[in-house]
């Protein structure tokens, strides 16, 4: 089984977390981290921006992307939402096996 982790940044704390409800009820995810703030800078519309932000990390199944993306942008208010999976290429077995189970519906 292919583990991945995701990550997206929102601009309040409120929606980090009604995404990090959204994707856990739903066993997309077996969690999602909330953290920040966070200063992001980036260019947008051909314009420097700097924002403060909030990052969920979101542990799950790789076979769970599309779906997971879906709910994301559901909830998301950013027009073009940051949404990326990096690979879990080694983990603690009995951690792996939770994230598993908890996603299973």
């Amino acid at each position: 089984m292919d583990f991945i982790q995701v990550y997206t940044a929102i601009d309040s704390k409120e929606a980090a977390q009604r995404i990090a409800d959204a994707v856990v009820t739903r066993r997309l995810a077996a969690c999602c981290w909330v953290s920040g703030p966070i200063t992001s800078t980036y260019w947008w519309q051909g314009k420097l921006e700097q924002a403060e932000e909030w990052v969920c990390t979101m542990k799950t199944r790789k076979e769970l992307y599309d779906e997971l993306e879906k709910a994301i942008k559901e909830i998301h208010t950013y027009d073009t939402p940051e949404v990326l999976a990096t690979p879990i290429v080694a983990g603690n077995e009995s951690y792996l096996d939770w994230i598993a189970n908890e996603t299973q519906r």
